[in-house]
């Protein structure tokens, strides 16, 4: 059986924008035959919750929970104990890990990855230590280690064919200011972040149908970026948003600096992502703060209320977003919903 669609959905910010929710959402509602996993590694996470339960993942796309394939690509790389630690934890909770393949040609973060990155890019680039950007540095030096090449062979079991088939989801990591050609250098991520990253799975840009791109109504952003100033965090307005929106990231638990949605930035994400349909989530965040703003042209717009907020920047997707056929506020933390 050959591949008869792909979709995909990418983050349009800083990360941190709700992909693992719609990504659940998609695979209840579609017939895919596989969930895969295009970049990045246990630096990042996914929250889902299904039957008012909340599950996170780090490295494992999020099929996992609806009983589908999931694929972890070739430019992902995969720490091998955060991954047993997954595993099991997926197991302990009923959930079929058999589905889960690797691509033989990940690679492995290693001990010495790891302490490279707390010595030498935590503190200036505010990494998560994870090890993930000397991991990349090797792989692109073509001295990596990678899963096929694994010597203690608890991987063996989970390497991929590399043969997809059917209807196909790919589950993005991060956000489109965070890629690292497009975000805001130096801090960003070591890999795509952008969907055509995900042809690196194995399959033609010309199959992919719908882009589905994640952001908040309000943006946020964890670690060090000269754009999100510590001073944000003591704006009283902003401040209200990080409680009630529960902002602490999923992979560090840190606090995510808030700040109002920069219309400019995401308008530029929607069109160089080629998103189709975009998600603004946490609507609901707003209402109860009873603060409506965003930045356009550079400057702060206040609004009346979420419905002014919401036609206003609409309008603006008329006018600027010619690829994008729909759009949807979300007000809840499991379904993708007009509001």
């Amino acid at each position: 059986m050959d591949i008869q669609n792909v979709d995909i959905c990418c983050g349009l910010a800083w990360g941190d924008e709700s992909k693992g929710k719609i990504v659940s959402h998609l695979s209840k509602i579609n017939n895919y035959d596989f969930i895969c996993r295009w970049a990045g590694g246990n630096n990042a996470g996914h929250t889902i919750i299904k039957n008012g339960i909340k599950y996170k993942t780090h490295l494992i796309p999020s099929g996992i929970f609806y009983g589908i394939k999931c694929i972890i690509g070739p430019d992902c790389v995969i720490n091998i104990d955060s991954f047993k630690m997954e595993i099991e934890y997926l197991k302990r909770n009923g959930f079929d890990t058999n589905l889960i393949k690797i691509s033989p040609k990940a690679h492995i973060v290693t001990l010495n990855h790891i302490s490279d990155d707390t010595k030498n890019y935590n503190k200036e680039l505010g990494t998560t230590n994870k090890g993930i950007a000397p991991c990349y540095r090797d792989k692109y030096g073509r001295t990596g280690q990678r899963v096929c090449d694994e010597k203690s062979g608890y991987l063996k079991q989970y390497i991929w064919d590399e043969k997809l088939y059917g209807n196909i989801l790919c589950e993005g990591a991060q956000g489109y200011w965070l890629d690292i050609n497009r975000g805001d250098y130096p801090y960003i991520t070591s890999s795509t972040t952008l969907p055509y990253g995900a042809c690196s799975l194995g399959f033609s840009p010309k199959l992919i149908n719908k882009i589905y791109g994640a952001c908040k109504i309000y943006d946020t952003r964890s670690g060090i970026d000269p754009n999100f100033p510590e001073s944000l965090l003591e704006d009283p307005e902003l401040s209200k948003i990080i409680i009630i929106g529960e902002e602490y990231g999923t992979t560090t638990g840190r606090k995510r600096k808030v700040n109002w949605l920069n219309m400019d930035k995401l308008i530029e994400a929607i069109n160089i992502t080629g998103t189709t349909h975009i998600i603004l989530s946490k609507i609901d965040v707003l209402v109860k703060v009873k603060i409506f703003k965003y930045i356009y042209m550079g400057k702060i717009h206040t609004c009346k209320n979420i419905e002014d907020m919401m036609n206003r920047i609409t309008v603006l997707f008329s006018y600027k977003c010619q690829q994008l056929k729909n759009i949807y506020f979300s007000n809840n933390k499991e379904t993708i919903n007009m509001v």
